[in-house]
């Protein structure tokens, strides 16, 4: 089969298209032809090494995984002895970084946990675009207490993968929504019921005197203090992604501490996988109430290409990468 691989860390120059073995599956996994991946930041981190901290995951010196790309949509080829919830010939969509990811080549082989069913009335590149961003923009809304009706939220970094679908979202149970990004993507974001827009160039909206009952921020790099600014009493911050040095020593170590004797709650949120997560990212785009953005779609021979537009960061949603065409 055809793959993207990488055997070291640097830049989209080493990614290489070859031909490997097609993966085995075990007896709880499925043979997934996949039909479209997509980029998140993790792939683009494990593709630099950097920060750092990415190695004690993806190897020392070395890539652990050859094959990048989490999410993934195709069609079930073959399934394993001990399969129930699938059978060959579906349609399916998940994240399978918990499988050591693979996604960026003609198959994979995937727990079935990791995997639902997809919606006739969504595309695979649609399907693809949602996993990991959708989990994270549901369960960074959840985290602490859920978003209520008639609350303040801000999303700092929201033109890229997560932040549509969070605007969505939350926009749906009727929050009002500040989305702080580049002012070339207000436009995107005011389609999508965006109430007040912020260029982060313009003005550090932990700066501004404004408070908010809750901080979705993909991209946090301030300090602990200036996020508690930002909240109002009983307010919730979670961190998505952003800096892996101090503050991340503050939201792991300090925070807890802190937060058990205030009543504004600040951490990094936790991820995770679920059939039941990835059903509800299904019924809601049944629903109408979210919809994946997808900025550009590129051939699977163009990878480099696709990752060297992520690398720019002007894209808009998602970037997907399309493995049968």
């Amino acid at each position: 089969m055809k793959a993207i691989v990488y055997t070291e860390y640097g830049t989209p120059d080493n990614f290489q298209l070859k031909e490997v073995d097609k993966p085995a599956i075990k007896e709880n996994e499925v043979l997934l032809k996949v039909y479209a991946s997509s980029i998140n930041s993790w792939d683009w981190d494990l593709l630099k090494g950097k920060p750092f901290l990415v190695r004690l995951i993806g190897g020392l010196f070395k890539p652990k995984n050859k094959i990048l790309g989490a999410d993934v949509a195709g069609v079930i080829e073959a399934v394993g002895s001990r399969v129930t919830d699938f059978k060959t010939r579906d349609e399916v969509f998940g994240d399978i970084a918990g499988r050591g990811f693979g996604g960026f080549a003609e198959y994979a082989a995937v727990p079935q946990k990791l995997l639902v069913k997809k919606p006739a009335s969504m595309s695979f590149e649609q399907a693809t675009a949602l996993p990991q961003a959708g989990l994270l923009a549901l369960q960074g809304l959840r985290y602490k207490k859920p978003l209520q009706q008639g609350q303040y939220l801000l999303i700092n970094g929201a033109g890229g993968g997560v932040g549509p679908i969070a605007l969505q979202y939350a926009k749906s149970i009727g929050a009002h929504i500040t989305c702080v990004d580049k002012k070339e993507k207000f436009d995107m974001l005011r389609s999508l019921g965006a109430d007040e827009l912020l260029d982060y160039r313009d003005a550090d909206y932990t700066q501004t005197g404004k408070q908010y009952d809750y901080i979705l921020d993909v991209i946090a790099h301030n300090s602990a203090a200036d996020y508690k600014r930002a909240l109002k009493p009983g307010g919730v911050f979670a961190m998505i992604g952003g800096s892996m040095g101090g503050l991340l020593f503050q939201m792991m170590l300090l925070q807890p501490l802190f937060s058990a004797f205030r009543n504004k709650k600040l951490g990094i949120m936790g991820y995770r996988v679920s059939q039941e997560g990835l059903n509800e990212l299904s019924l809601l785009f049944e629903e109408n109430k979210i919809t994946p953005i997808i900025d550009k779609v590129f051939p699977l021979e163009e990878t480099a290409d696709a990752f060297r537009y992520f690398g720019e960061g002007n894209f808009k949603g998602k970037i997907v990468i399309s493995v049968v065409r």
